[in-house]
């Protein structure tokens, strides 16, 4: 596996507009090679995604996904372009695919950046205290936290998550061949989880766990 530069990603990053991550991936699955990575990430649509990820979405549809018996509901906002891409069977496809995967995988977030700091402050003294409670020196407590960071997002920021149908994508690559599709910038703004019972004394039933399960049926 050929080496892979900051230098390389930032360059590929200014040439085609795509994430930090996109560049890095593209550049290893090319080996190094500029030209290489630069027809993949148009491959998967990646580039062209990016390019459009600045022009306003305004229009959209607000989606609804229950699960069944009625455990489990998810309102989700999705903005688009133009009402009438909103109208497009793929995209609606799509926003309901985003409702289920709200349900399956319970994110608090949608992306990084809408977590709040006292919440990766406390998440931070969390992996702090358990790792000095486990004997971990003091001198590698900030790589440990920054790798355990990376799993938290992962967890609860949606755009991280991988896709409930397809683990191979997460959200956030599955976002960006959807703009490459239909052409217009789509914008995943927010979304509310409802759980039968969620904040009353019951039975403990993992209802996220069996919306996941009888997905992957």
């Amino acid at each position: 596996m050929a080496e892979v530069t900051a230098t390389q990603v930032k360059e590929l990053r200014e040439m085609t507009g795509s994430g930090i991550m996109d560049c890095k991936r593209a550049l290893i699955e090319s080996e190094g090679d500029m030209d290489k990575a630069v027809a993949w990430l148009r491959e998967k649509g990646i580039a062209s995604a990016a390019k459009k990820s600045g022009r306003i979405a305004a229009e959209g549809i607000v989606d609804s996904y229950i699960h069944a018996g009625g455990r489990i509901g998810v309102l989700v906002e999705v903005n688009i372009e133009t009402d009438f891409a909103a109208k497009n069977e793929m995209f609606r496809s799509f926003v309901h695919d985003i409702g289920m995967q709200i349900a399956a995988a319970n994110p608090k977030w949608v992306k990084r950046e809408d977590v709040p700091e006292s919440e990766i402050a406390k998440e931070k003294e969390i992996i702090r205290n358990k790792a000095l409670n486990d004997g971990k020196p003091e001198k590698i407590l900030d790589k440990i936290i920054e790798g355990s960071l990376v799993k938290f997002f992962k967890d609860n920021c949606l755009m991280e998550q991988e896709f409930v149908k397809d683990d191979s994508k997460t959200i956030e690559v599955l976002l960006k061949e959807m703009i490459s599709s239909i052409g217009e910038n789509i914008s995943i703004r927010r979304f509310t989880r409802y759980e039968m019972g969620e904040g009353l004394a019951k039975r403990e039933d993992n209802f996220a766990q069996e919306v996941m399960n009888q997905i992957k049926m």
